[in-house]
């Protein structure tokens, strides 16, 4: 049995990031926000769900993301990616879709805070489930990716 090297280490920090990320973003949606909806007076629900959202949005600015970035660029590093690679078939392309859609999905979480900051609660789910989607759409095209 080989030992654990340090680029195990690296993909197991992406993929528990990874799992931290949408299994939060699942606990929130499917748990959490239902439960406070039902057992929370407005006013509390409110302000419950604002912090609840706030400190998720904080972890994902200071541990979620930087890790996915840093873990991910070294990742693509050690396979040899290059931005040409990005237009090849096989795992370029996948690689690169997988890369898009976590963009769509950064931008669609950013905008889900700045919208439920505004008080536009519709477009805010809207970008909350546009983000969750998203997410498992990333974790679905890592899938397809081989170990690096």
């Amino acid at each position: 049995m080989d030992t654990v090297g340090w680029w195990s280490l690296i993909r197991f920090a992406h993929v528990a990031g990874a799992a931290l990320w949408v299994g939060g973003q699942l606990a929130l949606s499917l748990v959490i926000l239902p439960l406070a909806r039902h057992l929370l007076a407005p006013e509390a629900k409110d302000t419950f769900t604002a912090a609840a959202g706030r400190r998720f949005g904080m972890l994902t600015g200071a541990v979620f993301l930087p890790v996915q970035l840093a873990t991910g660029l070294a990742m693509a590093w050690h396979k040899g990616i290059t931005w040409g690679s990005l237009a090849e078939p096989g795992y370029g392309r996948t690689f690169a879709t997988k890369l898009a859609l976590f963009v769509v999905v950064m931008l669609a979480a950013a905008g889900h805070g700045i919208a439920h900051s505004k008080g536009r609660t519709d477009l805010a789910r809207s970008l909350a489930v546009v983000s969750l989607v998203g997410s498992l759409g990333v974790v679905l095209l890592a899938t397809a990716l081989p170990a690096t």
